[in-house]
């Protein structure tokens, strides 16, 4: 379980790092060197990270690597620079690491991969590193969504054993049937989320909820049996959305939010306490 998420601060994957544990209420902070330097700017003092004694962007990457459990590398393709150093620093001190090479690994598996990473090296501290802005333009983007997907996707995995130790009831994990219609699918799903995971979908506003479609979404679609044709699933997502869902994506889109709704209105007073 991830209780505090670090990165050196600089614009890219580092700065989504800091903006996902900001966003999801997870404690944030790291290293970042001398005069919060970083490409576009002295980093804000809302980032609660602490300053090396110099301006030297190596000495901010060993340390945090040093603080964290294990570190997380999201980069396209072949390591370099920074990146590289980043993963150097694992090595020399013997820390757990992950490279994620987003060229080659699809937003679920990846999330998959991460997940489960993190649970086997039993890692709270995670430190999150990758090229920044001006190397990747897109590496923001894609590092927030899947951050936030990793932090959504409890129902990845159906096994009984391994939903047992994420925390899901493995009776209400595992189905015997795929659901026939909207209201069986959104109750099967809120029957197998921890209670942590059924109020973090509770307090997410509507036009977070595609963060969830690389994870949950596709839980959806393959433990509903979608690919395989689900007819009477997909004739009642048509006709609770009131019109044509041709889609498999489009359906698990109608499930989530028909799940959220229902979540905003039975966790209301758990979010109060």
């Amino acid at each position: 379980m991830i209780v505090k998420i670090i990165s050196g601060g600089q614009t890219g994957a580092d700065r989504a790092a800091l903006d996902t544990a900001i966003r999801l209420g997870v404690p944030h902070g790291g290293w970042i060197p001398k005069g919060r330097l970083t490409e576009d700017g002295p980093l804000p003092e809302t980032y609660a990270l602490k300053e090396t004694a110099s301006a030297v962007y190596a000495e901010r990457t060993e340390k945090n690597v040093i603080d964290a459990d294990g570190t997380l590398i999201i980069a396209r393709g072949k390591l370099r620079g920074g990146t590289a150093y980043t993963r150097a620093m694992a090595v020399k001190h013997g820390r757990p690491w992950l490279h994620v090479d987003l060229r080659q690994t699809p937003a679920f598996r990846a999330a998959l991969a991460i997940r489960q990473w993190i649970a086997t090296q039993r890692i709270m501290v995670l430190n999150v590193a990758g090229p920044r802005a001006s190397k990747d333009p897109r590496i923001y983007n894609d590092t927030l969504a899947l951050l936030e997907s990793v932090f959504y996707m409890s129902l990845a995995d159906g096994s009984p054993e391994k939903t047992a130790e994420s925390g899901i009831a493995p009776e209400a994990a595992v189905f015997s049937e795929p659901p026939a219609c909207v209201k069986d699918a959104v109750q099967q799903l809120s029957d197998g989320l921890p209670l942590k995971d059924r109020v973090t979908i509770a307090n997410m506003t509507e036009g977070e909820l595609p963060a969830l479609l690389p994870t949950l979404g596709e839980y959806i679609v393959h433990r509903f049996g979608l690919p395989a044709g689900n007819i009477p699933l997909m004739r009642s997502c048509r006709w609770v959305a009131r019109r044509s869902i041709k889609t498999e994506e489009a359906a698990a889109r109608l499930i989530i939010r028909e799940l959220w709704k229902l979540l905003r209105r039975t966790h209301a007073l758990r979010r109060v306490k």
